[in-house]
């Protein structure tokens, strides 16, 4: 399924932001180390890969002249990805990430060819030796959306612009209305797939679309401030995505889910210059500073306060979000009473819980 799209796995900003002066040393007495990132959308797309490359700029800064990073942008999830990564390793890069889920196919490939060259993969799930796996459990944040929006939605119906059905949307779809029912038991959402992760003009119809089948608070899973920019028009509350949006809609944004990929990012690249890096499976979230929520703006102090008190619960454990019972949109329940969502099942989870309208094809 080469045309469905990205996301994946992450570590914790515990690392130090400077690398061990003798790391650096030992790298500039040689040649920095090249790495690559490799981008499905523009930098300037205000959202997923806008984000990954502060990130990436936060590793240059830490690492100073240990490392030399470049970026390609706009990088289809299609075949023309893998001469990408090719050309990368062909101009000596040899710590690579790739941002997308839809690459994840062609990073196999292409490491299996260059077992000398790190890869990692972020949102994919298939590993090899010389190839990681990397991701954020954004399922946390939209659970806080929820949260909110069960407090300031009038008509308790809640609109999700959503890209593509894979389970990291899915599960995104759950938790928020998941969130939302925790406030509100009879909470709706409603959705509409724009079968892409970057498409300003697709994305605001979507939002004019669900605004006008009565949804009062808004939220998405797609990359440009479009959907945001949209209920600023319409003068509804809305959240930001992947990175903090507030400057497209100061007086309409709740939060936004923030992707803290710079802690990883530096954590992978003192591996690389140490000679320590190994292939990893990393899942973060609260807890491992790898996700935060943007600033709990346009909303009554009683409700930034329940959305902070969700954080607390979700970081310490306490709230594991998809706990039994759990039912489908027709009723019947696929996770019993008292039972914990395994990560197993999350990573590729295709079930809509009762309450969300629309269908994932």
């Amino acid at each position: 399924m080469s045309s469905l799209k990205r996301r994946g796995f992450t570590a914790m900003l515990g690392a130090s932001a400077l690398a061990a002066p003798g790391i650096i040393g030992a790298a500039r007495a040689a040649a920095p180390l090249k790495v690559g990132f490799v981008y499905v959308g523009p930098v300037g797309d205000f959202g997923w890969s806008y984000q990954h490359d502060i990130a990436r700029k936060q590793a240059q800064a830490a690492l100073g002249g240990a490392i030399e990073t470049s970026f390609v942008e706009n990088v289809p999830e299609a075949p023309e990805c893998q001469a990408v990564f090719e050309s990368l390793v062909a101009s000596g890069h040899k710590l690579i990430f790739g941002t997308s889920f839809g690459y994840m196919n062609y990073m196999v490939k292409v490491a299996a060819k260059h077992p000398d060259v790190m890869f990692e993969h972020c949102t994919g799930y298939k590993q090899a030796k010389n190839l990681a796996i990397y991701d954020i459990r954004y399922y946390q944040g939209r659970y806080i959306q929820g949260v909110i929006a069960g407090h300031m939605s009038k008509t308790g119906k809640i609109g999700y612009v959503a890209s593509v059905p894979i389970p990291e949307v899915v599960q995104g779809m759950d938790a928020v209305l998941l969130g939302m029912r925790s406030v509100n038991p009879q909470a709706q959402l409603k959705f509409i797939m724009v079968d892409s992760w970057y498409d300003p003009g697709k994305e605001g119809d979507a939002a004019k679309a669900l605004i006008d089948q009565g949804c009062d608070v808004l939220t998405q899973h797609t990359d440009s401030p479009a959907p945001l920019q949209v209920a600023a028009s319409r003068n509804i509350p809305a959240f930001g995505e992947a990175t903090d949006m507030i400057k497209f809609a100061p007086k309409n944004q709740l939060t936004a889910d923030v992707n803290e990929w710079g802690g990883y990012y530096i954590k992978r690249c003192k591996a690389a210059l140490a000679g320590t890096w190994k292939t990893e499976n990393t899942w973060g979230g609260f807890a491992d500073g790898m996700l935060a929520m943007a600033p709990y703006t346009n909303m009554p102090d009683s409700v930034a306060a329940a959305a902070k008190l969700a954080v607390a619960d979700i970081a310490s454990g306490k709230n594991k979000i998809f706990v039994g019972p759990l039912t489908d949109q027709t009723g019947k329940v696929f996770l019993p009473a008292g039972q914990v969502m395994d990560d197993n099942t999350l990573t590729g989870l295709q079930t809509l819980v009762q309450g969300i309208d629309g269908k994932l094809s």
